[in-house]
């Protein structure tokens, strides 16, 4: 049974990211090297497995880096009739929902309904969770989602598991946060060879923080 919320909060916490075989969210390219993804993020699978994660959630939580990066390509698409559906939906998606930018350097986040937050995410996310709301999706921002893993804050993963052995760039994990275990609660197969996978913290029954 999917996950519904936590103790602390009803509030459902995503993460959705796309890795690679051998663990890697950037290239060896440099932080931007998302070359390897492309390929992949174009499926119809994919775009249906992300208004899929996307659609349930009321706030969006991003880096600095990807926050820029969404800003300049985004916004346009929703209004674009040329663009596929999918991506108009997960457009208008993300010009609506309130959209929290972690950075201690970013100085104004003009895009609509974006405010920059300077804290701890673990200790946001908790603050979020007492709130009425959807689901908080974190958008591919690593250093977030290993943030929230450490804290024990996530109870949804949403991987897009590209087939490439990238050889080098920023991994997802390290050798931290303390184990934790996951069920695979859904599995798609894109045309590209990807896998689009939800896995849902199980947290052991009697735990404050017991998914219920």
């Amino acid at each position: 049974m999917a996950p519904t919320g936590s103790e602390h909060g009803n509030r459902l916490v995503v993460a959705s990211i796309s890795l690679s075989l051998d663990g890697r969210v950037t290239g060896p390219g440099g932080e931007y090297d998302m070359s390897w993804v492309a390929a992949h993020a174009v499926t119809g699978t994919a775009r249906e497995h992300m208004v899929k994660v996307t659609s349930t959630a009321t706030t969006a939580l991003l880096g600095r880096k990807n926050y820029q990066g969404w800003c300049s390509f985004w916004p346009a698409v929703a209004e674009d009739e040329e663009a596929d559906p999918r991506d108009r939906a997960v457009a208008a998606w993300l010009n609506a929902v309130e959209k929290i930018v972690f950075s201690r350097t970013l100085r104004h986040a003009d895009w609509g309904n974006s405010r920059i937050a300077t804290g701890d995410p673990a200790a946001t996310v908790r603050r979020l969770r007492g709130q009425d709301g959807g689901d908080i999706i974190v958008l591919a921002s690593a250093s977030i989602i290993r943030d929230l893993l450490e804290a024990g804050e996530l109870d949804r993963l949403a991987i897009t598991l590209c087939p490439e052995l990238v050889g080098g760039g920023a991994r997802l994990f390290s050798d931290g946060p303390a184990g934790s275990s996951w069920s695979l609660t859904g599995m798609t197969r894109a045309e590209s060879g990807a896998a689009c996978l939800i896995y849902d913290r199980i947290r052991p029954a009697g735990r404050p923080d017991a998914i219920r």
